[in-house]
């Protein structure tokens, strides 16, 4: 009886089983593997080499280098399709170069080709996801089931790819307790001792406007300094616009903060989001020396997969289409180097910014908005503008008003301010679910009546849409071309365990 690969049940346990044997089937062991690691880069959308292995036809072919000979049936060690995939990490002819095979995974091509390399007729490869067991796995049995459509799909993906398990690994074992430096709650409570130890400004009194610099970059920012107060959030029964989940309006206490005079730029975000550093699908990078600074240890996105300013500019342009995530950890990032604790602002915050001691639906007279707000009035505008073009608010915050609508902290909640009595100090609705999120502002893309002050925008899945991974990335809203953020320093420097959970919540998966 042939044997098959079938190293998971998703109702028992793991049970890990390779094709040892001489024969192998192709279509539950060769084909999801080539699909997984191959296919990507020799494919229909691009041949490496001028190699393409998704046909029979093809991959029997050859390429550029090997003429006919990419696999030999009967001969392994004479298949380049085979031998490639065990040549040493360093050598130029590994394949895949940045993520090799496992021993197990090389055995099956090996056997395969040994049998004969038969490949049933009509059958064509579809590229798939390759599934990695630190990125996509092991937070799936970590966390446990019940799983979701998505879960099982990639537990499916990784299971057909051979089940690679790293060796002698054991989830929550020593494996673990040995790791070196990480981005956890470890290197938070390191950070904050630093934050607190350069923390000059102990009252409200103390705070001042103020111009900080990038250590890693030389970049500049500015940030004003917020006093604490009261405010009415919401708007009223009345206002031209007004959308249900404005109200019922609330009276709201916020503590002193301050909050950057722009919306965050490329020339602030890139050096974040690019970095050279062969990264984890999580952020983490893949070598984490003991002597690491914080700064070099804390998750960045990995690579885009599009240019992300998708031809608007970068110098002096707000920095877009990032998730909460990714905005959350560009904070986190600042605040390791710079010693001043950042975050987003909550929506209590950012509405009390932007009306600015104000009332109405927006900060300056409605007849004098497009002073003051980048928009698209007439749905005729094509891209953002430099930050700082338009004239500021009260309180000297530019673009509180359209640019690029900015991300707030908060879980979205459509009834948020129902039940309020009183006057509630410092809102939080700390996020539960992934979708959705808090977006405030409105955008260039935006008419006048979406840029209102009391104006709350959710955030929705279909703004990765055009996102090609399984899963989604967890950096990258690419169809947000109007989605940024604004920085907050708060004044009160929170305990660890809460900037943790800050940093973090864009990690929280939808239930």
């Amino acid at each position: 009886m042939r044997r098959k690969t079938l190293p998971l049940l998703l109702t028992g346990s793991l049970v890990p089983v390779f094709a040892h044997a001489q024969t192998v089937d192709f279509m539950t062991q060769v084909k999801p593997l080539l699909e997984g690691t191959c296919v990507h880069c020799h494919g229909p959308e691009k041949q490496e080499g001028e190699y393409r292995i998704d046909t029979r036809e093809a991959a029997f072919a050859g390429g550029e280098n090997y003429a006919k000979e990419t696999i030999v049936p009967k001969d392994p060690e004479a298949s380049p399709v085979y031998w490639m995939t065990t040549e040493a990490a360093d050598s130029a002819d590994l394949m895949p170069p940045k993520k090799p095979l496992s021993p197990e995974q090389q055995e099956i091509l090996k056997a395969w080709i040994a049998d004969g390399a038969k490949w049933p007729d009509g059958v064509t490869l579809e590229e798939k996801p390759r599934m990695d067991f630190k990125n996509n796995i092991l937070p799936l049995l970590s966390k446990g089931g019940p799983f979701k459509a998505a879960d099982k799909k990639m537990l499916q993906l990784w299971v057909e790819q051979g089940a690679v398990w790293p060796k002698d690994f054991k989830i929550g074992g020593d494996s673990q307790a040995d790791q070196g430096p990480a981005d956890n709650l470890d290197l938070v409570k390191v950070m904050r001792e630093n934050i607190v130890s350069t923390t000059k400004e102990k009252s409200e009194s103390d705070m001042k406007d103020y111009t900080g610099e990038i250590p890693k970059t030389g970049v500049k920012y500015d940030m004003i300094a917020i006093k604490g107060g009261e405010f009415t959030m919401g708007s009223p029964a009345d206002e031209e616009g007004r959308a249900d989940d404005e109200g019922p309006q609330r009276k709201v206490k916020v503590s002193p903060f301050w909050m950057g005079k722009f919306e965050v730029t490329w020339n602030m975000y890139e050096p974040f989001m690019i970095t050279g550093v062969a990264r984890n699908k999580d952020g983490s990078p893949e070598n984490i020396p003991a002597d690491a600074a914080p700064v070099d240890i804390v998750s960045s996105p990995t690579t885009p997969y599009t240019e992300m300013s998708f031809g608007m500019g970068t110098d002096g342009y707000p920095a877009i289409c990032m998730t909460q995530h990714a905005a959350n950890k560009f904070c986190q990032w600042l605040s390791a180097q710079t010693g001043h604790y950042y975050r987003l602002p909550t929506e209590a915050e950012w509405e009390y910014a932007c009306r600015a001691g104000t009332e109405g639906a927006f900060s300056c007279p409605t007849d004098q908005l497009a002073d003051f707000a980048v928009m698209d009035p007439e749905q005729v505008r094509v891209g953002y503008e430099k930050v700082g073009t338009k004239k500021p608010n009260p309180w000297g915050l530019y673009d509180m008003h359209g640019n690029v609508m900015e991300w707030c902290l908060d879980q979205y909640l459509e009834k948020g301010y129902e039940g309020a009595s009183g006057v509630v100090d410092n809102p939080l609705a700390i996020p539960t679910t992934l979708y959705p999120r808090v977006a405030r502002g409105g955008s260039w893309y935006d008419p006048p009546e979406e840029l209102r002050s009391a104006r709350r925008i959710p955030s929705n899945e279909n703004w990765k849409v055009q996102d090609p991974q399984l899963p989604k990335s967890i950096w990258y809203h690419t169809d947000a071309h109007w989605l940024g953020f604004r920085l907050v320093r708060p004044l009160e420097v929170p305990e660890a365990e809460k900037m943790h959970q800050v940093w973090n919540v864009g990690t929280v998966d939808e239930e």
